[in-house]
């Protein structure tokens, strides 16, 4: 089991930047799929983006590319989500969530109810 907590959250203006981060405690974080979800208010829970073990095996959201990062750091069981060129659209509540079960072979994944490990969430407000 593994405990995770975002950070990073803020009010900002439009095209600003943030970067929020996930920690997580586990002794096998570096095995774990990770991903940020976000929820805006009166909307369904949506994918952001995800990474694998390997750091180059990444997934985008439509509306993020071009724009958003995700990164990990398995020394300090770690992952960011580095948001540049922020949008009122993309005002939400962000979750950090890991595919505890994924192996080498494991795709991406993209859908909320295929993890099982979820943070509190952390606040982005965007200004117009």
């Amino acid at each position: 089991q593994v405990q995770v907590q975002e950070s990073g959250g803020g009010s900002v203006q439009t095209g600003d930047s943030l970067r929020l981060a996930c920690r997580a405690s586990g002794a096998t974080f570096s095995r774990y799929h990770m991903a940020w979800f976000r929820q805006a208010p009166g909307q369904d829970r949506d994918f952001v983006a995800a990474i694998g073990r390997n750091p180059s095996n990444t997934a985008y959201a439509d509306s993020v590319k071009g724009r958003f990062t995700i990164s990990r750091d398995n020394a300090k069981k770690t992952i960011y989500l580095q948001m540049d060129s922020l949008k009122p659209e993309d005002t939400a509540v962000y979750y950090c969530a890991a595919d505890v079960r994924a192996i080498l072979t494991t795709p991406l994944k993209t859908r909320d109810n295929e993890y099982d490990l979820w943070g509190q969430g952390t606040q982005v407000t965007v200004a117009s």
